[in-house]
């Protein structure tokens, strides 16, 4: 009620909130693009400081320029100005190079991101807050609906690693637009309107257009706080009834094989699935049905889901990628790359190395037999397992290989942190980075 009476007081006092909610004195750096939602949140930010606690945040601002639109460059230093009448530092990044003719959407998504971090990494920030607003959640929710997305798909969360080094923030996430854009109007403060947020071809245009059209308001029955408690719970059987071998196969007790209609349960197979099969979205709604259905029939079998051969046993369930489509990789001296989507490789030898699959009666299948596998599972894995291969055997010993989490490297929401982190622990990984704020895990142990 209090954001419809009075809108650019509800922006201001959200702003303060989001102060709040940071244990210690921070360095953020806003993403502003011009349009009224990051230029409100930069604004509102700013008054917050200034009205409350003037030398305990510092902001910087970054504006991406994806190069898309001949007026970009323009709309870009028009932002700067803005900035710097605000007493903001600011930088311009530029997305260079070619650009897809397809995904572009999705291109610029990245790209906008690596560069909002290398910008951070400059302003020495400790995380970076972004314009999304309510609206946006809403689309993103229907969007996902749309798409068909399997169990526990959610909307944006207010808090997202990315990259495993710095926290995107979205303290704006329950505020309508027309709030911001309130506000701007009662500061005397104009924005630019990105000409293909009219674009039906894109998917969240349509999702808007629907939306605007309907009497759905795309939020269905999400809720973050429940999301967090299933993720606590996945994490939490997980730990219980799951071991992961080399970063390779997970071994499943007969007993919790067929247990997936539990939601926790099958989210956190789902999950595991995702990973060991180098993909960074959970399986659609269909292949979970039939994935769902082949377990619950008791029997030995195997079913290929997702890259992942789900082989059911008398003595468990085991869950391995399977051996094919996988390319071998180069990296060359001093270099880092990725294989098969599953490992990360670092070359700190003197001459380049080849990645290639092991190809079965191989070292990796005998540690895997030694580690308690059955013979026949041990070799199916070691046929999808890497294999480091130089001319200079200094080379291979030089090298160091992880296993990769696709599903959360890149892009960690905060309410999956508990889950990310356990998943993390079955592949010998690190734990996730923590968020610089209260979140909903923070309140929920409390």
């Amino acid at each position: 009620m209090a954001a419809e009476a009075h809108p650019p007081l509800a922006v201001v006092e959200t702003a303060k909130r989001f102060f709040a909610s940071f244990d210690r004195p921070a360095r953020i750096l806003v993403a502003v693009s011009g349009g009224s939602d990051s230029k409100g949140l930069l604004l509102a930010l700013n008054e917050a400081i200034e009205a409350t606690k003037p030398t305990q945040f510092f902001l910087a601002a970054c504006t991406v320029d994806h190069a898309l639109r001949p007026e970009s460059a323009d709309e870009a230093r028009g932002v700067a100005a803005f900035c710097e009448s605000l007493g903001v530092p600011h930088i311009i990044t530029r997305w260079d190079g070619p650009k897809p003719s397809t995904g572009i959407q999705a291109a610029a998504r990245e790209a906008r991101y690596a560069l909002l971090a290398d910008a951070a990494q400059c302003f020495e920030t400790s995380s970076i807050v972004t314009g999304h607003t309510l609206d946006d959640q809403r689309e993103t929710i229907l969007m996902r609906a749309q798409r068909g997305e399997g169990p526990g798909a959610a909307g944006m969360a207010e808090a997202t690693l990315y990259d495993r080094r710095i926290w995107v923030l979205r303290p704006f996430l329950t505020l309508d637009r027309t709030a911001i854009r309130a506000f701007l109007t009662d500061r005397k403060v104009g924005w630019f309107d990105d000409p293909s947020n009219l674009n039906t071809r894109f998917e969240r245009v349509r999702a808007r257009t629907a939306l605007a059209s309907s009497l759905e308001t795309g939020a269905g029955a999400w809720d973050a706080r429940s999301r967090a408690r299933s993720s606590a719970a996945a994490a939490a059987l997980l730990e219980r009834h799951v071991r992961v071998h080399a970063g390779l196969v997970a071994e499943i007790p007969s007993s919790m094989a067929g247990q997936c209609r539990d939601i926790d349960w099958q989210r956190a197979l789902l999950a595991l699935a995702t990973v060991l099969g180098g993909r960074a979205h959970l399986p659609a709604a269909e292949t979970v049905e039939r994935l769902v259905n082949f377990l619950e029939q008791g029997t030995p079998g195997r079913l290929t889901a997702g890259r992942v051969v789900f082989d059911r046993r008398s003595t468990g369930l085991y869950l391995y990628r399977e051996a094919r489509g996988i390319e071998d990789l180069t990296v060359q001296a001093g270099q880092t790359g990725v294989w098969d989507d599953r490992f990360l490789i670092r070359n700190a030898g003197d001459g380049p190395l080849a990645l290639t699959v092991e190809g079965g009666r191989g070292p990796q299948q005998q540690r895997l037999i030694a580690a308690g596998l059955p013979p026949g599972v041990a070799g199916r894995v070691s046929l999808s397992a890497p294999r480091i291969v130089s001319d200079d055997v200094k080379n291979v010993a030089s090298a160091t290989i992880e296993p990769r989490i696709g599903l959360y490297d890149t892009f960690l929401p905060s309410f999956d942190r508990i889950m990310a982190d356990r998943i993390a622990g079955l592949f010998g990984r690190e734990r996730y980075l923590p968020p610089p704020v209260h979140d909903l895990l923070t309140e929920m142990e409390r």
